[in-house]
């Protein structure tokens, strides 16, 4: 007699959705990192489910959405991974950090950082097939940014899933401040530089986005219109790393310069101090 192998019911494959979602929302609530969730979902159309679920809560709780992040655009990160896209997931305001200041200690977990090619939209992207051209007529300006990338999953101990539905390990970001027409730039040879306090640790290009930063954002803008959540005006879209992502340390302070788009700094505050009980109570509470 054959063996028989269960196949997943419907109800059995959302109580996993359900139950990978609450792990996440537990540990960003509660800053603490979790166990990887990949043993809990199936496959990558169940991690968006999962981050459905996430983004739901957070604009329950009043958090305003305010463009997309794409991951995984380097080539070497998606053979390392085992796939050949990108993931996405969603920017909310509260993660936008001024140029040049904090990241407050214990907002990002595990924080890792990455220079990347912004876009802020002026036009809706809702063709089922984008152009370059048309891109470039719905984009109102480029700035350099530095994404902090964060894991809610303890030790960076990620698969493709475990990023997926943990919002593509959206942490913060800041952007530059000083805007860039298109036209002139030339993005697929523009270089970047990432210094810790002066000291490069990252170097790298446009070309490493997918061969060219509107590459992912054509992949974006299609991907969300068969998702029924096209692009929109107004939307920042963090394009993807120029370079390898470096880990951060509290106290850091990191500048990215990108040709043609100017620099982006943010800084890492220290570790709160621990109440060892022998402050004051008119001492920090925060």
């Amino acid at each position: 007699m054959s063996a028989v192998t269960a196949t997943p019911t419907t109800a059995t494959r959302e109580v996993g959705v359900s139950a990978a979602a609450r792990q996440l929302l537990a540990a960003h609530a509660t800053r603490t990192p979790c166990d990887p969730v990949r043993d809990l979902i199936d496959g990558v159309d169940e991690a968006y489910a999962v981050q459905e679920i996430l983004a739901r809560s957070w604009l329950a709780a009043g958090r305003r959405p305010v463009g997309r992040k794409i991951g995984l655009t380097s080539r070497s990160v998606q053979r390392q991974l085992g796939v050949n896209s990108p993931d996405f997931g969603v920017l909310f305001s509260d993660m936008a950090v001024p140029d040049g200041a904090e990241v407050p200690a214990g907002a990002v977990l595990q924080p890792r950082a990455e220079a990347e090619v912004a876009l802020v939209l002026e036009r809706d992207l809702t063709h089922e097939r984008h152009t370059v051209a048309d891109l470039l007529r719905a984009t109102a300006f480029a700035l350099p940014a530095i994404e902090v990338v964060g894991s809610r999953i303890r030790d960076w101990d990620i698969a493709l899933t475990d990023t997926i539905a943990d919002n593509a390990s959206c942490g913060m970001y800041v952007l530059g401040n000083r805007p860039a027409r298109l036209a002139d730039l030339d993005l697929r040879l523009c270089g970047m530089v990432l210094e810790r306090r002066g000291e490069q640790v990252s170097t790298g290009a446009g070309a490493a986005c997918l061969g060219h930063p509107l590459n992912a954002a054509i992949w974006l803008a299609d991907t969300l219109v068969r998702c029924g959540r096209p692009l929109r005006a107004g939307d920042t879209v963090l394009t993807g790393a120029l370079g390898p992502m470096v880990r951060t340390a509290p106290g850091d302070v990191l500048e990215a310069r990108i040709e043609g788009l100017g620099d982006v700094r943010v800084a890492f505050a220290q570790d709160e101090p621990v109440d060892d009980g022998a402050t004051s109570e008119e001492g920090n509470t925060a």
